[in-house]
């Protein structure tokens, strides 16, 4: 743990371990005292992110531009839960700007009215322009309606691909499902001991990256109703589809217990055609020092099902404002300054993806990207949807559940008959939850 300050006139950094009781803290301190109700001070709690590395160095800035003195709490992600949890739950006044995850908490989060709803600020911010965050992100971060958290890093569904398997079998570059298919079908058949394709089997990890392929083929988690869709007909086709691909195309002794290191490794080691997985983990496989495979590496949009390519394009984290916070205009100032055009453009340079389109379409905001892979990110923003798991307050129980199905198929059994039995265990948990 780490405690850093900005003294004095805030243009020296000090940087010094130190022990403090309960969670670590990295604080950026100005001049002034005081809590948060405080109206010059600022109190941000932030996660151990490279996100938070970079906006932290320029915090200075925006004290010096605003006159605000900016406390800045930073935590691993278990202890920002758990901060959370206490505080939140307690009323407290004493965080104003929060980092948070959509996908594990937004639901919880804005059910229980910690969470500020900031429409009105978003909407007459002028040139910071939220017209220009992405249709996914931005659907994740709003709670019935209203928005409650502006998304500052996004991930999405990636198909990684070998260059040269596919040119060897005279394939093209997939773009429907059909034709992934297939591919991974002639991949396998041409290449002995090799995968047509890889992706996660274990039941809770699988459900993030089966999301784009239930949605593709019209699916959903739970329908308009608020009641389980797993059963659907939609539903019961992407399970077969997924199931299938990796029992019949996967490798030889395929394991139904793999998350993303272990399928990310059989492609690196150059043993499958194909891996479906999160654009973020992509230097594991184009990383020469990671990757036996990386100057062969291709990038491309997720393939398009019976309803269309619908990947998942979420936000990986958020900021939000505290709803007992007394500081709040001073707390939007802050998520303005650090989701700027500029402030989103500057960090995106250092690899960090950002919900902003604009940032995508300029040529600076790609250029440390592999070509292929930034546009099939952009791409993949185009009709991603906001969220890669049911969208309840049990997240890690609801994976199990709607999990078992794929499981079910990768093995070879009755997957439709897997979701009917998950129907009924997903219903009973969302009755639980109303």
């Amino acid at each position: 743990m780490t405690q850093a300050k900005w003294t004095g006139t805030r243009r020296s950094f000090i940087a010094a371990s130190a022990a403090v009781a309960g969670a670590g803290a990295l604080s950026a301190c100005g001049g002034g005292g005081g809590g948060g109700g405080d109206s010059t001070t600022l109190n941000v709690t932030l996660a151990n992110h490279v996100w938070t590395d970079l906006i932290t160095k320029k915090i200075s800035e925006f004290e010096d531009d605003t006159g605000i003195t900016v406390t800045v709490t930073q935590l691993s992600e278990d202890q920002l839960v758990d901060n959370y949890k206490v505080k939140l739950n307690a009323g407290s006044k004493d965080i104003d700007v929060m980092m948070y995850r959509p996908l594990q908490v937004g639901k919880l989060f804005g059910q229980s009215g910690y969470l500020l709803d900031i429409s009105d600020k978003v909407g007459d911010a002028g040139d910071w322009n939220w017209d220009d965050f992405q249709k996914g992100p931005v659907e994740l971060t709003t709670y019935e309606d209203q928005t409650v958290g502006v998304p500052i890093i996004t991930e999405s569904e990636m198909v990684y691909f070998r260059k040269d398997l596919l040119k060897a079998s005279g394939l093209d570059v997939p773009t429907t499902m059909e034709e992934l298919e297939n591919a991974a079908k002639t991949i396998k058949e041409d290449n002995s001991g090799t995968a047509g394709i890889v992706m996660r089997s274990q039941a809770s990890a699988a459900v993030t990256q089966f999301s784009g392929f239930l949605y593709s083929f019209g699916g959903t988690w739970i329908d308009d109703s608020g009641n389980s869709a797993i059963a659907s007909a939609e539903a019961k086709e992407a399970y077969a589809f997924y199931g299938n691909l990796l029992h019949s195309y996967g490798p030889d002794q395929m394991s139904t217990d793999m998350s993303w290191p272990e399928a990310s490794a059989i492609f690196a080691q150059g043993n499958a055609g194909f891996w479906i997985d999160a654009s973020s983990l992509y230097q594991n496989v184009y990383d020469p020092e990671k990757s036996k495979i990386a100057d062969q590496v291709g990038f491309t949009p997720f393939p398009a099902g019976p309803d269309g390519s619908k990947p998942y394009n979420v936000a990986a984290w958020a900021l939000a404002i505290n709803g007992e916070s007394p500081n709040q205009d001073n707390a939007w100032k802050f998520i303005q300054w650090a989701t700027s055009p500029e402030m989103t453009l500057e960090i995106q340079k250092e690899g960090v993806p950002s919900a902003r389109t604009s940032v995508w379409d300029d040529p600076a905001g790609t250029e440390s990207y592999p070509e292929e892979l930034a546009e099939a990110i952009a791409k993949n923003a185009e009709n991603g949807v906001g969220y890669d798991r049911p969208r309840v307050n049990g997240v890690a129980q609801a994976r199990e559940i709607v999990g078992g199905p794929i499981v079910a198929g990768i093995s070879g059994g009755d997957s439709d008959a897997a979701a009917d039995d998950a129907n009924a265990q997903f219903q009973e948990l969302l009755d639980g939850e109303k």
